[in-house]
């Protein structure tokens, strides 16, 4: 008597469902991938003037970190309910909502990098001339690089996870195929996207972490760190 089809016998592990719908499956992959990487882009293209902003003092540190914190505890439906008037049910809605959350760990992170910067770094690059836009470039951000690429990769790893989210509106990559799947028990497609999300995750730390370990040399065991300001 030949075997059962693992589709029909509704296996966990099952090799027919990843062929039969891969089409499928690299659909909501590529969408989760995009969402999540525009997600974050725009989150840490924010965080910076934040981070900046709340750099001058408390009379902007508190509101801005306060603000941000509490974004973070909003409830996603609650969050994506709120932005509906604004965007309808498209993915810049899941998009502004992935942003939003994402701020509570990279301006954090941003402001830490910022503030680790020796002051007389900026002393010596201020006594060679530098003004405020090439000291902030050029010095205080390669700099503030370690920690900022930190938040990038916690941020990342947060966001490919929420994004799944967004299957409430229809725009949730890999969540579109694991919130029906669970609905109806079909145990190969819960397992299957389930694992792609966190393949994604784990492939883009290590992308991150090289990236982080190619930009910031200095931070490596051993290694001595670069002269931050060049002489005129």
């Amino acid at each position: 008597m030949p075997a059962q089809n693992c589709l029909v016998a509704n296996d966990w592990i099952c090799w027919d469902y990843v062929t039969s719908r891969s089409q499928e499956l690299t659909d909501a992959t590529v969408e989760h991938v995009w969402i999540t990487g525009a997600s974050v882009l725009i989150g840490l293209v924010v965080s910076v003037p934040l981070a900046l902003l709340a750099r001058r003092g408390r009379r902007w540190s508190v509101p801005v970190l306060t603000f941000t914190t509490l974004l973070y505890t909003v409830p996603s439906l609650a969050m994506f309910s709120l932005l509906l008037p604004v965007f309808g049910l498209s993915a810049a809605l899941v998009v502004t909502g992935l942003v939003l959350y994402s701020l509570t760990i990279l301006v954090r992170n941003a402001l830490a990098g910022l503030e680790a910067v020796p002051e007389e770094v900026r002393e010596a690059a201020r006594g060679m001339g530098y003004g405020p836009g090439r000291l902030l470039w050029q010095v205080e951000l390669p700099l503030a690089l370690p920690a900022l690429l930190a938040g990038v990769r916690i941020a990342t790893v947060s966001t490919i996870a929420l994004t799944t989210v967004g299957s409430i509106v229809g725009k949730g990559g890999l969540g579109n195929l694991i919130a029906p799947a669970v609905n109806s028990s079909f145990k190969a497609q819960v397992l299957t996207a389930s694992v792609l999300c966190v393949l994604l995750a784990l492939v883009a730390d290590l992308l991150l972490l090289g990236l982080q370990r190619l930009l910031t040399p200095w931070t490596r065991a051993g290694a001595r760190p670069a002269a931050p300001v060049k002489g005129a």
